[in-house]
């Protein structure tokens, strides 16, 4: 059974039929279950990524550094169906360094994709949604976002400002009818992953498998975050069960984080 079919077998319902979504990074990893879950809820979705693939569902390339390329790709949805209703910023990127190792170049690549890319992407979607006075938007930000972590001190500031954003947009979309919420993922191996646990296992002296499991080692429910776990509540936080919600920032971290 595919992770669409299995998705809709246990929600049992379509509860995003004939609505328009766009998830950034939604080619691999967090993005993917996110546009599984959406997808199988009946959302028409559209994935926007670097390298976005070949899957089944419509595709387009995009940079969210670049202020042209998301207004182009916002544009080409609206154009071929009409609107846009759902907007999920996924696309992400990290590494893993000591503070006094992180040169100013590192230092904007995080923010360029993790913060820029997020703004760029509201900031094109917006205005349509103030017309329709309707819309969903859900960003991807991190439990380090919430509570540091020493190796990622650039990878947590940018998931913080996203929270921040997700927080003022919020209440500036609100009289529009307009959510806006964020995601809180925890440990969730995805090929973002990899590196970051080539790079620990480095500097710590330990191998990978020994790496990941430090961070599962922390979660009370004693297994890892997978990425349909995070499309879940992103599909869940994009339909009108979610209508009184607006400006938080949802952890699923196994218990990891709390607050």
């Amino acid at each position: 059974m595919s992770v669409q079919s299995a998705v809709r077998e246990a929600v049992g319902a379509r509860d995003l039929d004939r609505r328009v979504a766009v998830v950034t990074g939604g080619a691999r990893g967090i993005g993917r279950g996110i546009v599984d879950a959406l997808s199988a809820r009946g959302a028409d979705v559209v994935v926007a990524d670097l390298d976005p693939g070949t899957g089944d569902e419509e595709a387009v390339r995009v940079d969210v550094t670049d202020e042209r390329s998301v207004r182009d790709l916002v544009q080409v949805v609206i154009e071929r169906h009409g609107r846009l209703d759902i907007l999920v910023n996924s696309a992400g990127v990290s590494r893993s360094l000591p503070f006094v190792d992180i040169e100013e170049a590192e230092w904007d690549r995080v923010f360029d994709v993790n913060v820029k890319g997020v703004y760029l992407a509201c900031r094109a979607v917006v205005p349509h949604m103030m017309q329709r006075r309707s819309g969903k938007i859900v960003n991807i930000s991190s439990m380090v976002g919430k509570e540091a972590i020493p190796l990622f001190v650039h990878y947590s500031a940018s998931k913080f400002a996203v929270l921040g954003l997700t927080q003022g947009l919020a209440k500036e979309m609100a009289p529009y009818d307009v959510n806006v919420n964020a995601v809180c993922p925890g440990v969730v191996r995805t090929p973002l992953w990899e590196p970051l646990l080539d790079q620990l296992s480095a500097t710590k002296g330990i191998t990978r498998d020994e790496a990941f499991a430090e961070f599962v080692s922390g979660i009370p429910l004693g297994r890892p975050q997978e990425p349909v776990d995070i499309g879940e509540v992103v599909a869940f936080l994009a339909s009108d069960r979610a209508r009184n919600m607006t400006g938080q920032g949802i952890n699923v971290t196994g218990g990891m984080q709390l607050h």
